[in-house]
C-alpha cells in the first residue's frame, strides 16, 4: 500500500506523544484537502520526523485513525504480530466462556475494527469505511489462527447500512448457546444488538451469579433480552421483572434466557415513564438500571446525567432494606468520574457502599474515550 506524507501541525504533535490515536477534522490543515478515504498516512512534525501512522476518513469529525506510533511503517508482519499479542491477553477469558471479543478496537491499537467470537463463529465489524480493508484482512488471520467455521462482517449501528451482515467464511449462521460461567446465553448475530449480544456486561453477570439471592426479587430496568435476569435467576432470585420498550428483546428472553418461566414478569415500555407508575407497595431487593446511550454529544450529557439522577430517586423508595442497586452508563461521553460523582450524589446517603465493575480482559481501555462502560453497585 502506498503511504502517503502529511505534516501535523504542532498541537496534533503533542496529542500523539500522549498516545491519544484520534486526530480530529478540525485539527487538519488545507493541504489534507488532497486525500481519499482509506489512505495511510505518514504523520510528519516540523522536524520532518514521522511520529506515526493512520488512516484518512473524509467523512468524519476524527480525520486520522491512528494505526502506529513511531518511526517504521507497519507491515503484514507487525500486523500479525501486533494481533497475536492481543489474543495472548484473553486466553483467561477464553477459559470462562465460549463468547469473547478477540478485538477491541482503538483500545487494543485497531481504530474502528472489533472481532468478536463465539464458539466457531466470527463476527467482524468496522466503524468507518477506510479500514474496511484491515478488518477484512485481520478476519482472515484471526480465522486462521482461532480455527473459525464461519466469520462474518456485520455493519455497525452508526453505520449507514447498520445491521447488514455478509458472510465472509462459512455458511449463514443459525442462533448460538455460548457458555459463560454458570450461565448459558443465547446469541443472534442477525438481529441482535453490537455483534450479536452484549460481551461487555459479561463482568456483571458475573458479579450476579454469583452473589446468594435466593428468595430475592429483582427488577431489571432495560433490560433487553435479560441476560441479567437470567444471572440474577442462576443465583437463586426467585422474582425477576423484565421491563424493556422493545417487544421482540423480552420474547427473546422469555424464550432462551429464562430457566423457570414462573419467576418472570416480561412488561414492554418507557422506562422513564413506567417508574413512575410503579405501585408504592412493590419492593424488590436488587434494582438494576442499565440505559442505553443517552449522550452521543457532549451537549447532551447534563441531560443524560440529569435523567440518570430522577431514575435513581425514583426508584429507591422501592429498594428493600439491605438490597443494592445496580446502575450502568454505556458512553464515553459521560466520563468515568461524572457518572460516578453523579451517581454518588443521588444514592450515596441512602446507599453508602460503592462497587465499581471494572472491564474484563477482552474490553481493555487504552485511552479516555474507550473507557465507555461503566458499572456500580450500591448498597447498604
Amino acid at each position: 500500500m502506498k503511504i502517503r506524507r502529511y505534516q501535523i501541525k504542532k498541537e496534533v504533535e503533542n496529542i500523539l506523544k500522549q498516545g491519544h490515536p484520534w486526530i480530529f477534522k478540525s485539527h487538519l490543515s488545507s493541504a489534507a484537502d488532497i486525500f481519499k478515504t482509506g489512505d495511510l498516512l505518514s504523520l510528519v512534525n516540523a522536524a520532518n520526523e514521522i511520529v506515526a501512522y493512520g488512516y484518512f476518513e473524509r467523512d468524519s469529525l476524527i480525520a486520522i485513525r491512528v494505526i502506529k506510533f513511531g518511526k517504521t511503517a507497519p507491515d503484514a508482519i507487525w500486523f500479525k504480530n501486533k494481533l497475536l499479542k492481543s489474543l495472548s491477553k484473553r486466553e483467561n477469558i477464553k477459559q470462562y466462556t465460549e463468547g469473547f471479543r478477540a478485538l477491541h478496537g482503538e483500545n487494543d491499537g485497531f481504530p474502528g475494527i472489533v472481532f468478536d467470537v463465539y464458539k466457531k463463529m466470527g463476527v467482524l465489524q468496522t466503524y468507518v469505511p477506510s479500514v474496511d480493508p484491515l478488518g477484512r484482512y485481520i478476519a482472515s488471520v484471526l480465522r486462521h489462527e482461532l480455527n473459525l467455521d464461519t466469520v462474518l462482517w456485520k455493519e455497525p449501528s452508526r453505520r449507514k447500512k447498520a445491521g447488514k451482515t455478509r458472510i465472509l467464511y462459512g455458511k449463514e449462521p443459525k442462533l448460538i448457546i455460548v457458555r459463560e460461567g454458570k450461565l448459558k446465553v443465547a446469541v443472534d448475530v442477525s438481529e441482535g444488538q453490537k455483534s450479536g449480544t452484549f460481551l461487555d456486561l459479561r463482568g456483571l453477570r458475573k458479579f450476579l451469579s454469583l452473589q446468594n439471592l435466593k428468595g430475592k426479587k429483582v427488577l431489571n430496568l432495560f433490560s433487553y433480552t435479560g441476560t441479567l435476569g437470567l444471572a440474577a435467576e442462576v443465583a437463586g432470585a426467585s422474582e425477576i421483572w423484565n421491563v424493556d420498550i422493545a417487544q421482540g428483546a423480552l420474547k427473546f428472553s422469555e424464550t432462551h434466557h429464562s430457566l423457570d418461566k414462573k419467576k418472570y414478569r416480561y412488561i414492554s415500555a418507557d422506562v422513564f415513564k413506567w417508574v413512575d407508575s410503579l405501585p408504592p407497595h412493590e419492593r424488590f431487593d436488587v434494582l438494576i438500571v442499565d440505559p442505553p446511550s443517552m449522550a452521543s454529544e457532549t451537549k447532551q450529557v447534563p441531560v443524560a446525567l440529569k435523567a440518570y439522577n430522577r431514575i435513581y430517586k425514583r426508584l429507591l423508595p422501592h429498594l428493600k432494606p439491605g438490597g443494592m442497586m445496580i446502575v450502568c452508563c454505556c458512553t464515553s461521553r459521560i466520563s468515568r468520574k461524572q457518572f460516578t460523582d453523579n451517581a454518588k450524589k443521588a444514592l450515596i446517603s441512602s446507599l453508602p457502599k460503592m462497587k465499581s465493575i471494572q472491564p474484563e480482559d477482552d474490553h481493555p481501555v487504552g485511552f479516555p474515550e474507550g473507557d465507555y462502560l461503566k458499572m456500580l453497585i450500591f448498597s447498604k
